[in-house]
């Protein structure tokens, strides 16, 4: 590890309450790439850390991040009722882009979205909101249909990721696409089902995932 490198626990303030998360910035970060983790899941999810590490060995900054306090957690595991409230979802995360422009380490790197199923609908959303903010979207497995009017008002390149055999997916974030100003790409992983678990698939959605923010969120596009 570089000795300028960092890692380690923080607390995020958005929208009047703390939100546990992982901060990792590299000696030498190129931007900072937040996550916004799926329906039941949490920054704990085993997929978007092994993303998140290697965007770290490819120098981004990653902050992956609870949507939902430990006590809303709770709930939404009885009534998995919050991990679809999109607007509240979208609120936590445009509280979290701009906690970060007031954090002294970290606001002069450009911001990447990184949302994973409905997750990635609250990054949508952001990015319509916060267009000076958010330089560049990736959606893994997405329902960016969720993200609703605000999908005209997107202005950041997005990459809208999603496994070959995940049918129903693939056909939401068509219409999507459609619904948006910007030409985001599509690109779909053969073989592959809505979770990638299948051997390589995760791993080819963190290459496309890298190579997206790597050219958005260097310096050269301010």
């Amino acid at each position: 590890m570089n000795k300028n490198d960092y890692t380690g626990e923080v607390k995020v303030r958005a929208e009047g309450v703390e939100l546990e998360g992982t901060l990792n910035v590299p000696g030498e970060a190129q931007g900072i790439v937040v996550f916004a983790h799926g329906s039941g899941s949490s920054r704990f999810s085993p997929r978007n850390r092994a993303v998140a590490q290697f965007l770290n060995e490819g120098g981004l900054a990653t902050l992956l991040f609870d949507l939902l306090t430990a006590e809303e957690n709770e709930i939404d595991v009885q009534t998995r009722r919050l991990r679809f409230d999109i607007e509240l979802l979208s609120r936590r995360l445009i509280g979290t882009v701009d906690w970060l422009s007031e954090q002294e380490r970290l606001q002069s790197l450009r911001i990447g979205l990184f949302g994973a199923s409905t997750g990635a609908a609250a990054a949508l959303v952001a990015a319509a909101q916060r267009p000076e903010s958010v330089a560049a979207v990736v959606s893994r497995g997405g329902r960016a249909d969720l993200a609703g009017d605000d999908l005209p008002q997107v202005r950041a390149p997005t990459l809208l990721i999603v496994g070959g055999l995940d049918h129903a997916v693939i056909q939401m974030n068509r219409q999507a696409a459609q619904q948006m100003q910007i030409d985001p790409r599509l690109e779909i992983v053969p073989g592959a089902t809505h979770l990638f678990e299948e051997p390589g698939k995760l791993e080819e959605v963190a290459r496309l995932t890298r190579e997206w923010f790597t050219r958005y969120l260097r310096e050269s596009h301010r």
